[in-house]
C-alpha cells in the first residue's frame, strides 16, 4: 500500500469545507438572532419522523447534503430552551460564546481524562472558580461532569465511602456492617434515588422527610427520622439538602442543616444544581447561607451560567476522600514526573476516563462576562418570577399554588365548583394548547396532590412582556375551554 491508498476522514477539498463552515456559522448566528421570530416549540411532523427511519448508511454522502438535511430536519425542531419563552423544567438558555467554545473544543479534540496539557489547566481553573463561587476552601477538590445527576452521584459516592465503616472499594456494599441511610426532603430530585440504586444501596436507603409550609425540609421530622433509624440498627450517613427544589425552587435551611449534620456526625451534601449559584446573586445570596460549610456540593453551569449542554460540577471539601473514592492507576495509566503524563489525572475524581473539553465554554463565558453579570441575571430571573406571581395574584381566575421562593412559579386556572380531577383536566389542556401553539413552553407538576402549571424562569432572554403573554394565553384558553363545556 502506498501513501495515496491510505484513507483519512479529512476533507478532500479544504476550501469547500471552509466555505461550508462559514455558511454554517452565518446561519447559526441568524438562528440565534431571530429566535423570537420562531415558535418556542413545535412537534416534528410525520415526514421528519420517517426521515429518521432510514437504515445505517453504507456509503458516503457529500457533507453539503448532510448539512442540508440537518438544516431542514433537525434545526427547525429543537427542544427550544434558547427561546425566551421556554420555561420547562429548569434549563439554561445557552449562549453564542458557549456554542463557539464547544466548536473550538471539538476541533482541539483533547480528552480531558488526564495529561499535561493546556485544556487540563483550563479544566482545573474552572473547577477552582466554581469552588470559589460557592465559598469552598482552596483545599477542596472537584470535577466537571456531564450534568447534575452525575455530579450528585460523584458526591454521594464519596459520602458512602466515607461513612461506610469498611473499604467499600475493596469489599463492596455487602460487607457494610449496617445498612446506610441518606436523608432528604420529599421534594428532592429523583436523581438521588437513582444514585443510591447505582451505588448498590437501594431505594430504601433514601429516607424522605416531610417538608414545612414553605416546602423546606422539616428539621424536627429530620431529627426524628435519624433517631428512628439508629434505634432500628441502621447507620445514618448523610443529609441531602436542596438548594432549590425542582418543584418550587424552595431552599432548605442550609445553615441549620449543616449544624445538625455536625452534631450528628453526618455527611452534609447540598444538591445545588438549581440554586447553588444563588450565592453569586447580590440580592439573593443570603438564601444559600451555609452552603460554604457543606461536605459536598453539586451544581450545573448549564443552568444559571447558561453554558450549552452539557456541564455539571461536583465539589468535595475533603480532597483526599474524593481522590480515594475514584483513583485507579493500571500499568497503562502510570503517572510520570515529566512528559504528557506529568500532571495529576482528572479521571481520578470521577467515573469517566474519557472526558470532553466541556470546561472551555465555562471558561470563555466567565472570562467574557465576569461572574457578576451572571449574578445579576439570576436576580433578574427571580424578579421576573415575583412579577409573574403578582400578575397571578391580581387575577381572580388564577391561583398561586406555592410560595415563590426563587425563580419557579406554580399556579393554575381556577375552575369554580370543580374538583381536583376537573382542575387537572382543564389545566393540562391549557398547558398542551399553549405548548402546541408555539407561544411558550411551561410544564406541570403536582404539589400535595394538587395539579399545577409550572414556570421555571432561568433564561437570560426572557422579558416581563413574555410573562404577560403567558398569563393572557392561560386566561384565553381557560375561557374557551370553560365556554365550550358550558
Amino acid at each position: 500500500m502506498n501513501a495515496h491508498d491510505e484513507a483519512t476522514l479529512d476533507p478532500d477539498d479544504w476550501s469547500a469545507a471552509r466555505a461550508l463552515a462559514h455558511r454554517a456559522v452565518d446561519e447559526a448566528i441568524d438562528h440565534l438572532a431571530s429566535v423570537r421570530e420562531r415558535p418556542a416549540w413545535r412537534e416534528p411532523p410525520v415526514e421528519v419522523h420517517r426521515a429518521f427511519d432510514q437504515p445505517l448508511p453504507q456509503g458516503p454522502t457529500p457533507l453539503a447534503e448532510v448539512y442540508r438535511e440537518f438544516s431542514e430536519r433537525v434545526r427547525p425542531y429543537p427542544m427550544g430552551n434558547i427561546h425566551p419563552r421556554f420555561w420547562a423544567w429548569f434549563m439554561g438558555a445557552g449562549s453564542f460564546t458557549g456554542a463557539l467554545a464547544d466548536f473550538l473544543a471539538a476541533v482541539d479534540g483533547s480528552n480531558l481524562g488526564g495529561g499535561h496539557t493546556a485544556p487540563a489547566l483550563v479544566d482545573r481553573q474552572v473547577v477552582r472558580w466554581l469552588r470559589e463561587a460557592v465559598g469552598f476552601p482552596d483545599s477542596a477538590s472537584g470535577t466537571l461532569t456531564n450534568g447534575g445527576s452525575a455530579a450528585n452521584l460523584v458526591a454521594l459516592t464519596v459520602a458512602r465511602n466515607a461513612k461506610a465503616g469498611v473499604d467499600v472499594r475493596a469489599v463492596g456494599v455487602m460487607a457494610l456492617p449496617k445498612p446506610l441511610r441518606f436523608y432528604a426532603s420529599d421534594q428532592v430530585h429523583s436523581c438521588h434515588q437513582k444514585a443510591l440504586e447505582v451505588l448498590g444501596l437501594g431505594r430504601q436507603a433514601l429516607h424522605l422527610v416531610a417538608t414545612d409550609a414553605a416546602q423546606r425540609i422539616d428539621l424536627a421530622a429530620l431529627k426524628a427520622a435519624v433517631d428512628e433509624d439508629r434505634a432500628a440498627g441502621l447507620q445514618p450517613a448523610a443529609v441531602i439538602a436542596s438548594a432549590g427544589t425542582v418543584n418550587t425552587g424552595a431552599v432548605d435551611d442550609l445553615r441549620a442543616l449543616g449544624a445538625f449534620c455536625r452534631r450528628e456526625g453526618l455527611w452534609f451534601h447540598v444538591d445545588g444544581c438549581i440554586g447553588a449559584l444563588l450565592r453569586i446573586a447580590p440580592k439573593h445570596r443570603h438564601l444559600v447561607d451555609g452552603i460554604e460549610a457543606a461536605d459536598s456540593v453539586a451544581l450545573d453551569p448549564h443552568k444559571w451560567l447558561h453554558a450549552p449542554f452539557d456541564v455539571g460540577c461536583a465539589l468535595v471539601r475533603d480532597a483526599q476522600a474524593h481522590h480515594g473514592s475514584f483513583a485507579l492507576h493500571p500499568e497503562y495509566l502510570e503517572q510520570h514526573p515529566r512528559g504528557i503524563a506529568g500532571a495529576p489525572h482528572l479521571f481520578d475524581y470521577g467515573i469517566e476516563l474519557s472526558r470532553s473539553f466541556r470546561a472551555l465554554k465555562v471558561w470563555m463565558m466567565l472570562k467574557e462576562h465576569g461572574i457578576e453579570a451572571f449574578g445579576r441575571l439570576i436576580d433578574q430571573n427571580i424578579a421576573q418570577a415575583k412579577y409573574l406571581a403578582q400578575r397571578i395574584e391580581a387575577e381572580p381566575r388564577l391561583e398561586l399554588m406555592a410560595p415563590v421562593a426563587t425563580n419557579i412559579v406554580c399556579f393554575r386556572h381556577r375552575l369554580p365548583g370543580g374538583d381536583e380531577a376537573a382542575h387537572k383536566r382543564l389545566n393540562t389542556e391549557i398547558l398542551l394548547r399553549i405548548q402546541e401553539s408555539g407561544l411558550a413552553v411551561p410544564t406541570d407538576t403536582t404539589l400535595a396532590g394538587r395539579h399545577a402549571l409550572r414556570v421555571a424562569i432561568a433564561n437570560h432572554r426572557t422579558r416581563r412582556g413574555d410573562l404577560d403573554m403567558l398569563v393572557d394565553a392561560v386566561l384565553h384558553h381557560g375561557a374557551l375551554l370553560q365556554n365550550a363545556a358550558a
